[in-house]
Parts: C-alpha cells; sequence; structure tokens
C-alpha cells in the first residue's frame, strides 16, 4: 500500500495529464448508501481520514479535508503529516470547498475541476458547477473516476446478493412499492 504521500503524487500527476487543477473525493457510493462499501472510500483512501462523514480536495499545490465537529479532533490526528489540512465545516470562518479551489486557482490559468460523476448526485454536481462558476470561473468535469488508475490495490465491487427485508420491517410488500414507482 502507497503512503499518502505518494498517493498524491501519482493522483497530482494523474491530474496533470487531464489538465486538472483539482479533484473532489467525496464520502459517498453511487446509491448514496449509508454504509459506503471499500470500493467507494476515496476519500479516506487518499487522505487517510477514516470519519463517515467529509469531503477531500486536492489541488496541485494543497489539500484539505472538510468535515463536521463529531470529527474535529480524530480528523486532526489522522491528517496530521498527510499534507492534508483540515477544513472544519460548520464554523463561519470555513470556507465552502468552492470558496476555497478560488482562492486556491485564483492565480493559475487552470480552471477545470473534477469529481467522479457516479457517486455524486445530480443536485449536488448542479450546486457545485453553479458555485463554482459564480465564485471563480471554474467548471466542473464529471467523467473521471482516478481511482481507477492510482488505487492499484483498490477492493473489488461488492457483488453481494439483494435480500428482501421481512414485511414486518418493510412495512409493504415489494411487489406493492415497485408497482408505486
Amino acid at each position: 500500500m502507497k503512503t499518502i504521500e505518494q498517493r498524491l503524487d501519482a493522483l497530482r500527476q494523474l491530474m496533470r495529464t487531464e489538465h486538472l487543477a483539482a479533484f473532489i473525493f467525496p464520502s459517498t457510493d453511487p446509491h448514496s448508501g449509508e454504509y459506503v462499501p471499500e470500493h467507494w472510500k476515496g476519500r479516506e483512501w487518499i487522505s487517510g481520514f477514516n470519519g463517515s462523514a467529509g469531503t477531500a480536495v486536492v489541488t496541485l499545490d494543497d489539500a484539505a479535508v472538510w468535515t463536521d465537529s463529531r470529527y474535529f479532533i480524530a480528523a486532526e490526528e489522522q491528517l496530521q503529516g498527510s499534507g492534508f489540512k483540515l477544513m472544519k465545516d460548520g464554523l463561519p470562518q470555513t470556507p465552502s470547498v468552492a470558496e476555497w479551489l478560488t482562492d486556491k486557482l485564483r492565480h493559475t490559468d487552470n480552471t477545470e475541476v473534477a469529481l467522479d460523476g457516479m457517486v455524486n448526485t445530480l443536485n449536488e454536481v448542479n450546486a457545485l458547477k453553479t458555485e463554482l462558476r459564480k465564485l471563480g470561473g471554474l467548471t466542473l468535469r464529471t467523467n473521471i473516476d482516478p481511482l481507477k488508475t492510482i488505487w492499484t490495490d483498490r477492493p473489488e465491487i461488492p457483488t453481494n446478493s439483494v435480500e428482501l427485508q421481512p414485511l414486518e420491517l418493510a412495512g409493504e410488500e415489494t411487489r406493492h412499492k415497485i408497482e408505486r414507482i
């Protein structure tokens, strides 16, 4: 397994190849599930921060992780020496991801920010795209997953069977739910 520094170097090399100024790693999977399978724990893999909530952002020169107050102490410890700065989300002095990116990329010619569009909802992508354009004229690319290339020992996508919940837990039969949809 690579060190955080080696992971950042590999990511930044790929970012240069793809002409990206920044990449954003959320804490989600394609299903917006509560329990994220290991395959989609990219934010944890790239930063070393293993809390269940957070966003990592990497530019060619900087890196930061946003998380809420439940994780301030743990994140501070886990990010120490990693090259990532802790951004205490929810505090008035903490900039949003878009504000931070606008500041960091203000003096560069590259305005392309990316995230894996498969692990972000359409509403999240549209809101971020709007904020990035408004604040700094930045564009958002959603068609790249750098982890496919740089995470060489990435866990496989889960292939567990779907299990139907018993009626007493689900409250309604599956076929009725499907008919409603």
